[in-house]
């Protein structure tokens, strides 16, 4: 029995780890919040929102009744209040509903000293500032496997709230991919992870999201080292999954090699996201996360399309 034993004892290493994890999560939101908020406010002046009167069943706003137009539009409860006569609008419905996912599994704690912060509170931030700047904008947005979608003010602080009594929930232990949900055709799926995982695993979710015609976009975060491999000499490498050890000598010979294979890793999965017309970006936690925000902005309303040189451009 010492492969059951084995894995029972793995099995509780990830849930300390994670118990870990959740305490120091619980610590930095506040301030990953703030940062979110102003990411999101630092771009907001590039969004055009959708949000108009017209057809729908969700009220928009009051507006003064002008001279001319049918009597049966006036709202006389609302016109009681003042005295003025006012019209109730209703909002034309044309937003989007986006889902998001936000990677939160072991890999994700990874920061080197290169990094301005760790991927998961950089993953944090992008995915909470998201869904401000596209609620501001006009669209309904939701945690993908957890919340319906929402068109709500202090959406981040209530998306904060979520994800934090789901790491907090007993026996809850982060995936490196999200749960395959269909989504209808019309919506849109942000996911924001490191993509570390066996590409045909990555490839087999993106399938069965889009499965009925909605699109997608992944935002791979990736800490400067993890592209550069600047490492020499006596190296040890470690698995955040396992209690595995790596020792090499003379790691720089390895460089190349690993750069290779890092980048092959990086085709199969945009070979994935072309087949089904959605997106992918590769943002470096050494770079503003505003650069990422406003990437992902402007494909959300391009034609979906692999664009690796998205945050450059964004950046002109």
């Amino acid at each position: 029995m010492p492969t059951v034993r084995l894995l029972e004892k793995n099995e509780s290493r990830a849930g300390r780890r994670h118990q870990n994890h959740a305490l120091e999560l619980a610590r930095r939101f506040p301030g990953l919040c703030a940062s979110a908020k102003e990411a999101a406010a630092s771009v907001m002046h590039g969004v055009h929102g959708r949000r108009r009167a017209g057809a729908g069943e969700n009220f928009w706003q009051f507006r003064p009744f002008v001279a001319g137009e049918a009597a049966s539009r006036i709202d006389w409860r609302r016109s009681a209040k003042d005295d003025r006569l006012y019209v109730r609008e209703r909002e034309w419905e044309a937003a989007h509903t986006v889902y998001i996912w936000i990677d939160r599994s072991a890999s994700m704690w990874f920061a080197s000293e290169l990094a301005l912060q760790p991927k998961i509170d950089r993953a944090l931030v992008l995915g909470l500032a998201s869904a401000d700047l596209l609620v501001r904008g006009g669209e309904r947005v939701g945690l993908l496997g957890l919340t319906p979608a929402f068109a709500v003010r202090h959406i981040v602080e209530r998306f904060a709230e979520v994800l934090l009594a789901q790491e907090s929930a007993a026996g809850y232990v982060p995936e490196e991919l999200p749960a395959r949900i269909n989504l209808p055709r019309g919506a849109k799926a942000i996911l924001i992870g490191d993509f570390l995982s066996d590409p045909a695993e990555i490839s087999a979710t993106i399938a069965g999201i889009s499965a009925r015609g909605a699109r997608g976009h992944l935002v791979m975060i990736a800490d400067p080292v993890e592209e550069t491999f600047p490492f020499a000499g006596n190296t040890e490498f470690a698995d955040v999954d396992s209690p595995a050890r790596l020792r090499v000598g003379k790691a720089e010979t390895f460089r190349e090699e690993y750069i290779r294979r890092l980048a092959l890793h990086r085709d199969a999965i945009a070979a994935s996201v072309r087949a089904r017309d959605w997106t992918l970006t590769v943002h470096r936690t050494d770079r503003p996360a505003t650069l990422a925000l406003l990437a992902l902005r402007v494909q959300l309303d391009a034609y979906p399309g692999f664009n690796p040189q998205a945050e450059r451009g964004a950046a002109r």
